[in-house]
């Protein structure tokens, strides 16, 4: 069964090198993390397993990487100066600051109770602020992005051009984003710093609806595909009260984390919003000639954004296991193949001389190809946990009888079965069974 409390999944990340709180040695920094060998590895994977989705497989769709420092015109464009704010409150009583509207009882503090002790609410933007310049006071005044979306809008002329595409077409983009949140939280799942996977995806203005509808369903599958079950999934509207200014309709893929249902990636109808709100205050043209009708209009935007951290805890906590096995208690991350950290692990059964040579050949030809470990201390068993826990799918093992029979034992991490194979097959077997 899935983990049911996040602090499983926490000491596991930080005994195995997944996540490490950052500047540690130092007391830490509030709400930051680092990934560990393991953490940056599956970080990565689910990076590319969301390009290769969205954009390896599709002709529709191309891939950017934009400056993460704006100047303050893109940001007052977008309306993030003026709207991307959330309402604060402090406790006079205990001096705790808390969102207005995540509090269950507005008249109460949660941390000591105290009643009728907030101050007035009042509106906190959410960007970092700095100076770009070498004197300090002296700089233009700059903005580390909050969404990678704007990137992606301004130069929608650029990539129509360059690209060749015409609507309905995407742009995608992975990359680091910034909030000051005021009540960071829940491990990796809400952090002042972060990484998005988002798309734009521009339509023609009658095609939005329909493309909405098809986004928010393939939206949802690719977590489905990627292990986690159908049950902690859920696809949520959103009510009115909550639309963002630019959005004709949004809903949330959200997943069942330990403490709920919480948001795991937004689908939004921006429809021409940001185009024209860019185009309006840089005085250049944001739209598109169709010589086929002999239309020119600015297209309506769908746009599909989730988070790569939020989408490696959900990845995490959906694939934590513990079972049985051999009178033992087993702890299992049972990923799917293209997002565990190592897709293979071999490990020669005794660190003697007369393994470690073809050990360690292998090793070689699968490293070529698929993300590999080497382990050669401990007993066989315990070796074979670590790789359960670590979420290894296979694991190689060599033995004195492989110098003989030229063949490897082959294990699998779900159901422990081990099967003998030829070494000079053992491409094709790991291909079949990793499905890659």
């Amino acid at each position: 069964m899935a983990a049911t409390e996040l602090d499983q999944i926490v000491n596991l990340c930080k005994r195995r090198g997944f996540v490490y709180p950052s500047a540690e040695i130092y007391g830490g920094f509030r709400s930051s993390y680092d990934y560990g060998p393991l953490g940056s590895l599956m970080l990565r994977n689910v990076r590319e397993a969301w390009i290769r989705t969205m954009v390896q497989q599709r002709d529709d769709v191309v891939l950017i990487d934009a400056a993460i420092l704006g100047p303050a015109q893109v940001f007052e464009a977008s309306g993030h100066l003026a709207n991307f704010s959330d309402p604060l409150v402090d406790c006079t009583k205990c001096k705790q600051r808390f969102r207005q509207d995540h509090l269950t009882d507005p008249n109460v503090c949660p941390n000591c109770a105290a009643v009728g002790a907030f101050t007035e609410a009042r509106e906190f933007n959410l960007m970092f602020k700095t100076q770009a310049g070498p004197v300090e006071g002296s700089g233009t005044e700059v903005y580390l992005r909050p969404e990678t979306a704007q990137g992606m809008f301004v130069n929608f002329t650029n990539v129509l051009q360059t690209s060749r595409k015409k609507p309905p077409f995407g742009i995608a983009q992975v990359g680091k984003s910034f909030r000051n949140e005021i009540t960071p939280g829940n491990f990796i799942f809400r952090t002042r710093e972060f990484e998005q996977m988002e798309m734009e995806f521009f339509v023609p203005p009658a095609e939005g609806p329909a493309w909405y509808e098809y986004w928010c369903n393939a939206r949802l599958q690719w977590y489905v595909d990627l292990g986690i079950p159908p049950e902690m999934l859920v696809l949520r509207p959103h009510a009115d009260d909550e639309l963002s200014h630019y959005s004709a309709g949004t809903a949330d893929v959200e997943f069942l984390y330990p403490w709920g249902w919480g948001e795991l990636e937004g689908i939004a109808q921006r429809t021409d919003f940001d185009l024209i709100q860019h185009a309006d205050h840089s005085g250049e043209k944001l739209d598109y000639f169709d010589q086929a009708t002999n239309e020119r209009y600015v297209p309506h935007v769908i746009e599909p954004a989730g988070g790569v951290n939020r989408a490696m805890a959900a990845f995490l906590l959906a694939a934590y296991d513990e079972d049985v096995v051999n009178g033992e208690t087993r702890t299992v991350l049972r990923l799917h193949p293209r997002l565990a950290p190592y897709k293979v692990a071999v490990l020669p059964l005794s660190k003697k001389d007369t393994l470690t040579p073809l050990a360690k050949q292998i090793l070689a030809t699968l490293s070529d190809r698929y993300m590999c470990d080497y382990d050669e201390t401990q007993a066989i068993g315990k070796r074979y946990r670590r790789q359960d826990e670590i979420g290894t799918p296979l694991c190689v093992t060599v033995d004195f009888d492989s110098l003989e029979d030229g063949a490897v034992t082959v294990r699998d991490r779900d159901t422990t079965e081990q099967v003998r194979v030829p070494i000079v097959e053992i491409h094709t077997v790991l291909r079949d069974r990793l499905g890659f």
